[in-house]
């Protein structure tokens, strides 16, 4: 059994948080949980860095932290805040010029290669622009040893990938899980799920329909991800059950996963 590291990198909604022109009392906190950049989280196990999504803020959440390399991305899903961050992917081709494997569901692969298209277009002029390589998934595969299972989420009308390594479970940007993803679900140490604001949305979980999920799923800790500028940390924390939290920029915690017999 490996011991493997997970930094939220990001917990806040597609606008982040503080919300530009907002002088709510959460976007004017002297809290710094209250400081939310763009959702992704960096996993990290016997040497190698999975990233979770290019958010937005990537640039930013690598110089924070001192992220020194990237080897692979699991993508959720192409809404612009989790992959708009993909350009500040150039840094981490320096040390080997080895391109970086991207892993998503076959639509958001296509998008991405659509959208970057200057990224992934060998007949445009050379330029400075990040080695990637784009590769569709539609079940559990092998990444540097580990065993990495794609959850099916439902996101409004459209979909999104979670994912589960080991005993943690990364699930945001969601409004429904389906039946059969539930059961992938089974034994989690972990689970950081969607939880938008108190209100209803068309594309997020609330927090009340995530506390629901999160209590069929029954993870030993569950954190709270995605939130909006109408979560405030330290006033509404206290009403969440036990073993529940709300996500903050930067939290770190330890996870465990098995080895599989060989690597991708």
């Amino acid at each position: 059994m490996a011991q493997g590291e997970i930094i939220l990198l990001g917990t806040g909604t597609s606008s982040g948080v503080p919300v530009v022109g907002c002088r709510c009392p959460v976007c004017t906190s002297t809290d710094s949980r209250n400081v939310r950049s763009r959702c992704s989280a960096l996993l990290s196990v016997a040497g190698d860095n999975i990233l979770i999504d290019t958010a937005t803020d990537l640039r930013q959440q690598a110089l924070r932290h001192g992220i020194e390399h990237i080897d692979a991305v699991l993508y959720t899903h192409t809404h612009a805040d989790h992959i708009h961050g993909i350009d500040d992917l150039r840094p981490f081709n320096q040390p080997s010029r080895a391109p970086i494997p991207l892993y998503g569901s076959a639509a958001s692969m296509s998008v991405i290669r659509q959208n970057f298209g200057y990224i992934f277009d060998e007949e445009l002029e050379p330029g400075y622009r990040p080695r990637l390589a784009l590769h569709a998934v539609d079940g559990p595969f092998t990444l540097f040893g580990l065993a990495v299972i794609p959850i099916r989420l439902r996101h409004g009308r459209g979909e999104a990938l979670g994912y589960r390594i080991g005993s943690f479970a990364y699930l945001t940007d969601c409004s429904a899980i389906p039946e059969e993803s539930f059961a992938l679900l089974d034994g989690l140490d972990t689970l950081v799920i969607d939880a938008l604001r108190f209100r209803p949305h068309v594309t997020h979980f609330n927090i009340a329909q995530a506390l629901s999920a999160a209590g069929r799923i029954g993870a030993r800790r569950t954190l709270l991800t995605h939130l909006s500028h109408e979560v405030d940390h330290g006033s509404h924390a206290g009403g969440l059950p036990a073993g529940v939290e709300f996500a903050y920029d930067g939290e770190t915690f330890p996870f465990s996963v098995a080895r599989a017999a060989a690597n991708d």
